[in-house]
């Protein structure tokens, strides 16, 4: 019986907190608990010297083992916080002008995707399929076929893919894609990311485009496709109603006392675009006079890779622009903006979702934002909230005929979406709410991962 090898760079390690861990880790958990197999990452530790050998866990059920390589310090810096997160993550979110490219960081991410193609290539058995994820492991295909394996691979990205005219920015882009040509099947969130990949091909590397989404290039051959990652629809509604039963919303509801809320939950990362959130909701406040001391934003941004050095300044920004609306708009017993950098485990978010008159979600660039899903799924369908959502998050293709999208480069427009939001007729939200939840339903994310799997297996 063929096993499910998962390879991705950081991992939910045996024992951590189901409620912690993101609607990702537990479709993979999901999936390697059907097909049996090893999730393989970095354990996030970093060392004085590095051993080859992944350390494997089992993880109590029999059929799941997961397995950790550790990073030296120089390894952590070039790969994960260099080229990762200094070059790429910029380049895909399309903020060239934040790209901080060196070679050393090059070398340094190459290093360690050979050094994972090696450990992953000592468990591997022939009829092992392979399927890796995420911009920290383009070239792992390539590899793993230095070594000789023919497995089936397949690779999923998360973020976006960006046009050729910005991916011709950063060097040895072109390796890059050669190397992911090495996969069986590229998949991709949405038809945007697949359309700018199949593009390059197309333009830059003379490559064919089938009309089966064939991809000859580079002497190789792969596929494409489209997988919206989904979300546990039915679960985590069910967990919204027992969450708005808990301590957790019952202390938010109280400290409310009757006003309407915004929320907010991102990652502190530029991508998200939480200045100009920020802003707007200063517009609307400004605007929108009304509103003020009848409705509170909660931002919720947990801080992260703080080793880079634009996260530090992007922190001090929303620090000083949270400080300044509520200097001009507060009241002895009205703060306008909650602003919180820690996170709140997945069943106290959806307690929050639940109560929120309206959900933000305004990145600048995202692959595709579960936040937007789970706000959805969280909602009473009696009385829901209202979606605000980026025309540039990769939900938007699924979610376009219910929720309120605006661009979030125009902040005024964004607050008077919020306006429009918080005075929505119940007959209206419900009728935007009814068409989302029937996207979510159809496209759950035991869904994506089984769509992506058959696909993998078929693919030639």
């Amino acid at each position: 019986m063929a096993r499910l090898l998962i390879v991705s760079n950081r991992i939910a390690l045996p024992g951590e907190q189901a409620a912690r861990a993101g609607g990702l880790a537990v479709a993979i958990r999901e999936a390697l608990r059907k097909y049996g197999g090893i999730w393989i990452g970095w354990s996030g530790e970093t060392v004085e010297e590095a051993e080859d050998e992944l350390r494997i866990q089992g993880s109590g059920s029999g059929r799941i083992s997961v397995a950790t390589l550790d990073l030296t310090k120089e390894e952590q810096e070039l790969y994960y916080a260099g080229f990762a997160n200094s070059v790429l993550w910029p380049l895909c979110h399309y903020r060239v002008g934040l790209m901080d490219f060196q070679r050393s960081y090059y070398t340094g991410y190459m290093a360690v995707n050979d050094r994972f193609a090696a450990a992953v290539a000592r468990i591997a058995q022939p009829d092992d399929i392979i399927w890796v994820h995420d911009y920290h492991f383009l070239p792992l295909a390539a590899a793993l076929r230095r070594r000789g394996l023919k497995n089936r691979i397949g690779f999923f990205l998360h973020i976006p893919f960006p046009a050729p005219e910005v991916l011709r920015v950063v060097p040895f882009h072109e390796k890059l894609v050669a190397d992911m040509c090495d996969y069986d099947l590229l998949g991709f969130q949405t038809a945007s990311d697949e359309r700018a990949f199949c593009d390059f091909i197309r333009h830059d590397a003379r490559g064919v485009v089938g009309e089966d989404r064939s991809v000859t290039a580079f002497g190789r051959v792969t596929r494409t496709g489209v997988y919206p990652v989904g979300i546990e629809t039915e679960r985590f509604a069910l967990l919204a109603i027992a969450a708005e039963l808990g301590p957790e919303t019952k202390r938010l509801v109280q400290s409310l006392t009757g006003r309407k809320m915004v929320i907010g939950v991102d990652r502190l990362d530029y991508s998200k675009g939480l200045p100009l959130r920020f802003d707007a909701y200063s517009s609307l406040l400004a605007n929108h006079p009304q509103h003020r001391a009848k409705v509170v934003m909660m931002q919720i941004a947990p801080t992260s890779r703080n080793e880079v050095r634009q996260y530090r300044a992007l922190r001090r920004e929303l620090d000083q622009l949270a400080g300044r609306i509520n200097a001009r708009y507060a009241e002895f017993d009205w703060a306008p903006l909650r602003y919180l950098n820690r996170g709140f485990s997945r069943n106290t978010l959806a307690g929050f979702y639940r109560h929120a008159h309206v959900g933000l979600v305004t990145p600048l660039r995202d692959g595709m934002n579960l936040v937007a899903k789970e706000f959805v799924a969280a909602q009473d369908p009696d009385n829901p909230g209202v979606l605000v959502l980026s025309r540039f998050a990769g939900a938007v293709d699924e979610l376009c005929d219910g929720a309120k999208l605006v661009n979030p480069f125009d902040v005024d427009g964004v607050g008077e979406a919020m306006h429009e939001a918080l005075i929505m007729p119940l007959e209206e939200r419900k009728e935007r709410y009814e068409t989302m939840i029937k996207v979510l339903q159809a496209n759950t994310i035991n869904d994506w991962y089984e769509r992506f799997l058959a696909a993998l297996r078929g693919a030639n």
